[in-house]
């Protein structure tokens, strides 16, 4: 699809902007921490109410929140790293990106950021009635993190902190006291496995462009603590995630810790490519890879928790 000629400010320009990979990262976070909430939504009851407090329609909107800042933080990025010079299409070794490539122009993509933006907080907005008045608090991290991510925080290393919160603990946790209006334990380790494991995501992005980064002085990860420790780094995202699934196996969710396991399976195939390819373009087989054991994760997961 990206070898065709793209027409500029095209439908298929906008998609391949929009990078619908990156929504599976997106949809897992929030699918665990809905599943969790609708099986302990029973323990929640109060003595006199009928039927199960899980409200349908307030699941949605996070789904649709996270969907949308998902695809507002790929606008973001595409347009300051442009404008930064970060994308260099000339060196790039990642998938093409629309201002880069002249795709999207520059004034419809700020555009695209304002709407998208702007959209987040009106479909947010609701959920006010249904967690309270915090999340406005929570909202407005977001999109602020989003900024700040590509802008500043990425180049100083912050960036695998930031998945553990916003990919982690805010998508999972959220949900869950949106429609129960506590945090249990295992929510808050469920959260923390889950930024592990899409973490990983980030780590072999990273890691092959750890070369162009290092010359263009932006300092993540890989680049402080070199390609050998980031690749055991990445293998032990899968193992200690599944590891910390125990939690969920001690909470009464046997299946939640047994199933993710084909995920783990998965996880150590793509280190092993990953340790072969070691560098190059080639690693974009690798992400796709890696993108595909995050929805696994979550799938397996989520299904663990409602088979109880």
């Amino acid at each position: 699809m990206e070898t065709e000629n793209i027409r500029k400010d095209s439908m298929k320009a906008w998609l391949l902007a929009a990078r619908p990979k990156t929504l599976t990262a997106a949809a897992v976070p929030v699918m665990i921490g809905l599943a969790l909430a609708f099986v302990d939504a029973g323990d929640y009851l109060p003595t006199d109410a009928q039927g199960r407090p899980f409200n349908g329609w307030a699941a949605l909107l996070c789904l649709l929140f996270a969907f949308v800042m998902q695809i507002d933080a790929n606008f973001i990025n595409d347009f300051f790293d442009y404008v930064r010079g970060t994308d260099d299409a000339a060196t790039r070794l990642g998938p093409r990106r629309a201002c880069a490539q002249g795709w999207v122009s520059l004034s419809a993509m700020k555009k695209a950021i304002a709407l998208t933006t702007c959209l987040a907080c009106v479909i947010g907005l609701p959920l006010v009635w249904f967690g309270g008045l915090e999340m406005i608090a929570v909202g407005l991290l977001c999109i602020l993190f989003c900024f700040l991510y590509t802008t500043h925080l990425s180049y100083i290393g912050m960036g695998d902190i930031l998945v553990l919160v916003f990919f982690g603990v805010i998508p999972v946790c959220i949900p869950y006291y949106i429609e129960l209006h506590t945090i249990t334990w295992e929510v808050i380790v469920g959260s923390l496995a889950c930024g592990l494991v899409i973490d990983a995501l980030l780590l072999v992005n990273n890691f092959r462009d750890r070369d162009n980064d290092r010359l263009a002085g932006k300092i993540t990860l890989v680049v402080e603590i070199g390609p050998e420790n980031t690749l055991v780094l990445y293998l032990m995202t899968g193992v200690v995630a599944c590891l910390m699934g125990l939690f969920y196996w001690w909470h009464g969710h046997l299946l939640a810790f047994l199933l993710p396991l084909v995920y783990l399976v998965l996880h150590v195939f793509t280190y092993l490519r990953i340790k072969r390819i070691y560098q190059g373009k080639a690693l974009n087989a690798c992400l796709g890879d890696t993108a595909r054991n995050i929805f696994i994760y979550g799938l397996t997961v989520a299904i663990g928790i409602l088979l109880l």
